[in-house]
C-alpha cells in the first residue's frame, strides 16, 4: 500500500535538489533576512514613542509589530506567486500534462508543487524571529505558542486558496495576473504590514476586515508579543477559519476550470 506522503515527499525531494545546485542563493536569503531585519530595527528608532498608542494593544514596541509584519507576510507573497510559478514552470517543462494523465489528483499536484516554497517561507518566519530575539532583544518569554501556531496553519490555508485562484488566471491567460498584484497591494496597503490597521479612515478600516492578512497578523502578534490566550484571539481564529472555507474550495474549483479551458484550447502545455 502506498504512503499517502510518498508523493509530496517526493514533490519536497525534486525542489531541494533543484535547490542544493544553487548555494549561494540560499545564503544570500538568509542575509536578505538579516538586513532586512536590522533595516525596520534602525527604523523603528526613528519612529519611537510617536506611534505607542496604536501600539499599545501589541505591546508598543514597532520594531516587533513590524517584524512579524514582514515575516508573516511572506506567505501571502508565496502564495501568490508560488503557485502560479510551479504551474507555469511545469507548462513550459512539459511536466503538467504529463502529471494530470497520472492518477494524482489535481488538488495534491498543485498543493505538493509549491510545497518546498512554503517550507521555505516557514523557515524564513523561524529565521525572523530568531534574529528578533537573539539579535535585537525582542522579548517573547510568554509567548501563547499554540494559539500562534493555529494561526499560522490558519494563515497557510488561506493563502493556498488565494494563490491558486491567482494560478488558474494565469493558467487560463498566459498573462501576468492582475489578481495577484492587486490583492497584495492592498493586503500591503490595509492589512497591517507595516503600521496598525488602526491609523487608517475609518473607512478603510472597515475593508481591511475582508483581507484574511489583517487577521492573521492581529492573532499572531498578540499571541507572540502579549501572549493572548485562545479566547483573546478567537475572532482572529474564526474569521481565518472561515476565509478558508470559502477560499480553498474555490480555489480548487478555478483550477478544474482552468485545466479543462486549457484543454479544450490546446494550450496547457504552452505559457
Amino acid at each position: 500500500m502506498m504512503s499517502p506522503l510518498r508523493k509530496p515527499l517526493a514533490f519536497i525531494k525534486k525542489d531541494v535538489i533543484e535547490e542544493a545546485s544553487y548555494k549561494l542563493a540560499f545564503l544570500m536569503r538568509i542575509a536578505g533576512i538579516f538586513l532586512a531585519s536590522s533595516a525596520f530595527f534602525f527604523l523603528s528608532r526613528l519612529v519611537g514613542k510617536s506611534g505607542v498608542p496604536h501600539l499599545e494593544r501589541y505591546g508598543g514596541d514597532y520594531f516587533s509589530f513590524v517584524l512579524i509584519g514582514i515575516a508573516l507576510s511572506g506567505y501571502l507573497q508565496t502564495a501568490l506567486s508560488g503557485f502560479s510559478r510551479t504551474i507555469r514552470e511545469a507548462q513550459m517543462k512539459g511536466t503538467l500534462e504529463a502529471l494530470l494523465l497520472t492518477q494524482t489528483g489535481v488538488a495534491t499536484i498543485i498543493l505538493c508543487s509549491s510545497l518546498y516554497a512554503f517550507i521555505w517561507a516557514s523557515l524564513s518566519v523561524v529565521v525572523y524571529l530568531l534574529i528578533g530575539v537573539g539579535v535585537f532583544g525582542i522579548k517573547m518569554g510568554s509567548a501563547n505558542l499554540p494559539g500562534a501556531l493555529a494561526v499560522l496553519v490558519l494563515t497557510i490555508a488561506s493563502s493556498c486558496g488565494i494563490g491558486i485562484i491567482s494560478a488558474s488566471f494565469v493558467m487560463v491567460f498566459k498573462r501576468g495576473d492582475p489578481l495577484a498584484f492587486a490583492f497584495s497591494a492592498a493586503s500591503f496597503l490595509l492589512g497591517g504590514v507595516y503600521y496598525p490597521v488602526g491609523v487608517l479612515p475609518s473607512g478603510l478600516q472597515e475593508v481591511s476586515y475582508f483581507l484574511p492578512i489583517r487577521h492573521s497578523l492581529d492573532g499572531m502578534r498578540l499571541s507572540l508579543i502579549g501572549g493572548a490566550s485562545l479566547k483573546t484571539i478567537a475572532s482572529s481564529i474564526v474569521a481565518l477559519a472561515a476565509f478558508c472555507a470559502i477560499l480553498l474550495p474555490l480555489g480548487f474549483l478555478c483550477f478544474k476550470y482552468a485545466v479543462k479551458r486549457a484543454k479544450i484550447a490546446g494550450s496547457l502545455t504552452h505559457y
